[in-house]
């Protein structure tokens, strides 16, 4: 279990932004061999990974600067992101959410789990959805989008509740009658809510 100090260390950092989960700087995080996990806002070990991102700023350096190195332009995907959008009846700016929390626009990317593709998509689930490539960013996307129409149906429109489906698995939502009390859980929901509603006024 992390020690209380690196939560309130983390909380503090949060506190420099606007509001909860709207931080002025990127976050980084790693966990070390007892346990503990630290956060900071200026890594100086190559332990740390990105935990949370200045989602103004890294919209910027994605879709102008490129600066990651597998990363996308967003707009390349733009075309297939409406379709989808638009034949599931799903909002086009918590696609674009997803998929910024899910891969950062890396159609390439691959998890530790097994999850590839823009909107990282399981094995078990991309066949269920018959997507044969989850590395083409068409079958996926509309894979994707596909399930979070599903879920949004399961849960009657209830968009918080099919974030966490879509990350902790229906399974668990069910188990919990509610968002599991998975920290990664919580935070990739508001993560992607916090996404969306920049996407809305760029939209």
């Amino acid at each position: 279990m992390p020690k209380v100090a690196s939560i309130l260390a983390l909380a503090l950092l949060l506190l420099g932004g606007v509001g909860y989960f709207d931080a002025k700087a990127d976050i980084y995080r790693y966990e070390d061999e007892e346990g503990v996990v630290h956060f900071t806002d200026a890594p100086t070990d190559k332990r740390f990974k990105i935990f949370m991102r200045d989602i103004k700023r890294d919209r910027k350096l994605r879709t102008t600067f490129k600066l990651a190195r597998f990363t996308r332009d967003p707009a390349e995907f733009e075309p297939i992101i409406t379709q989808c959008a638009q034949e599931f009846g799903v909002d086009r700016s918590l696609v674009k959410a997803v998929i910024h929390a899910e891969s950062g626009y890396n159609p390439n990317a691959v998890s530790p789990k097994g999850a590839s593709g823009l909107m990282q998509l399981m094995p078990k689930t991309a066949r269920d959805l018959k997507v044969a490539n989850s590395l083409d960013p068409r079958e996926n996307i509309r894979g994707g989008v596909r399930y979070l129409r599903f879920l949004l149906d399961t849960f009657r429109g209830d968009e918080s509740l099919a974030l966490a489906a879509y990350n902790a698995g229906l399974s668990r939502v069910a188990q919990y009658n509610g968002i599991p009390p998975y920290q990664e859980t919580r935070t990739y929901v508001d993560r992607v809510l916090t996404y969306r509603k920049s996407y809305q006024t760029t939209n």
